[in-house]
């Protein structure tokens, strides 16, 4: 019998937070991009009453053993495009042996 590709989450397992977002649905887009993925993820929000603290927000979720490779996942889809293209000819810039004065 084949494993699931799937298994569910384990109860005690750590989990870190690796996405804060103060609109909830700005949290299920990463939620979705991260399981588009495979990596499985929780969403939970940050409320606290208001006349107390006046915060709130929710909060993404993932496994430990997936933090490092989430943050990287969100970090490449929150780049403009203009640090996409400033990156891309810095590398080709590098690359090619020239030397700028």
């Amino acid at each position: 019998m084949a494993a699931n590709p799937n298994p569910l989450p384990d109860p005690n397992e750590e989990l870190v937070r690796v996405f804060d977002a103060e609109q909830e649905s700005e949290a299920m887009e990463v939620s979705g991009l991260l399981e588009s993925k495979g990596i499985h993820c929780e969403i939970t929000a940050l409320d606290a009453p208001q006349d107390v603290l006046p915060i709130g927000g929710t909060v993404v979720l993932v496994r430990e053993e997936d933090a490092a490779r989430a943050i990287q996942i969100i970090e490449e889809y929150r780049r403009t495009p203009a640090e996409e293209l400033a990156e891309d000819i810095s590398t080709s810039s590098e690359g090619n042996g020239e030397i700028s004065e």
